[in-house]
């Protein structure tokens, strides 16, 4: 009891955690946990299992894949800043509960910032910009050219109120000088089974869900809004080429411990993730769902995430985008 009641006191008076104190070479001698703000199946989810299959193999230690979807990501993101910072439980975050719940959740249980430790970016998926085939539209131009004949008229989905895709798609209203009229679905692929449908004119969303109906001819993609074009659709124009100058948008993947991990235990995970990640059967794995490999420091990803906060944060606050 006396030894306990030491340490405890030691820890108080010099600031130290009891986690700090865990020797990182020893890490990790139990199985690792990374939780997934998002149902299986989706792009986080497959990243998540992609990467935490290469660590099992370099550590020798399972790597749980624990889903926890809901309130876009949130409940995940929560579990995982209010857990032991001991390297154990970590999340693979995403555009949405790390850059979007903050301005649209009045009681979001963390602060992206404050709560979570940063290792390293993983992965971006830039969104395509597809309409339906009926649509008098077959460029960009003549799209942008349709909106501003007939304001409001045209539609356009998404996967939820404040999704990352409802805010790509006030973002690109913006920058073409357009007003369109949003209808939110529940997840991606309602959103674009009313495209290929025709109940819906257009949408902006990430590969997953697209790119098979574009191939077969059920979509009709515009453009692409990354920096240069896609090894998945090659013949897409950027929609920077196609007459939007500078547009790019999508949705990125990274991963966090909670706030307080010991700082050798954060560059143990960066350096096998980054390892792991630097694969070329890795780097294929992730084109084939539509995303890029992009690794950081961990001091690299925490800028990016509060440039993109302060980003969208502007967004969400000119749109008057919030949940219902």
């Amino acid at each position: 009891m006396l030894l306990r009641v030491g340490i405890a006191f030691l820890a108080a008076v010099t600031g130290v955690s009891a986690y700090a104190q865990v020797p990182a070479g020893s890490y990790p001698n139990k199985p690792v946990r990374i939780v997934v703000t998002f149902t299986p199946g989706g792009a986080t989810d497959v990243i998540a299992r992609i990467v935490g299959q290469k660590l099992s193999e370099a550590w020798g230690q399972q790597v749980i894949i624990d889903n926890r979807p809901g309130a876009g990501g949130a409940i995940g993101t929560e579990l995982v800043a209010k857990s032991p910072p001991d390297g154990y439980t970590l999340v693979l975050s995403s555009f949405g509960p790390m850059a979007i719940g903050p301005f649209v959740y009045p009681k979001l249980g963390y602060d992206p910032v404050k709560d979570l430790a940063p290792i390293t970016l993983a992965a971006t998926s830039w969104y395509f910009m597809v309409v339906t085939p009926s649509s008098k539209a077959t460029t960009l131009k003549e799209f942008i050219a349709l909106a501003k004949a007939k304001p409001g008229e045209i539609t356009f989905s998404s996967s939820g109120n404040a999704s990352p895709t409802h805010l790509a798609g006030a973002l690109f209203q913006s920058a073409a000088g357009i007003n369109l009229t949003h209808v939110p679905y529940k997840g991606a692929g309602p959103g674009i089974a009313a495209v290929v449908a025709g109940e819906i004119q257009m949408a902006i969303e990430s590969p997953t869900p697209i790119v098979s109906q574009v191939k077969a001819g059920k979509l009709r993609a515009l453009g692409v809004a990354r920096p240069d074009r896609s090894p998945i659709l090659p013949d897409v124009p950027t929609l920077a080429e196609a007459g939007l100058p500078g547009f790019q948008v999508g949705s990125w993947y990274g991963f966090h411990a909670p706030a307080g991990t010991p700082k050798a235990i954060i560059d143990k995970l960066h350096a096998d993730m980054v390892k792991a990640m630097s694969t070329p059967e890795v780097r294929e794995r992730f084109t084939a769902v539509g995303s890029d490999t992009t690794t950081t420091t961990p001091a690299q990803y925490g800028a990016f995430v509060q440039a993109e906060l302060k980003r969208w944060g502007g967004v969400i606050r000119a749109t008057g985008i919030k949940i219902d």
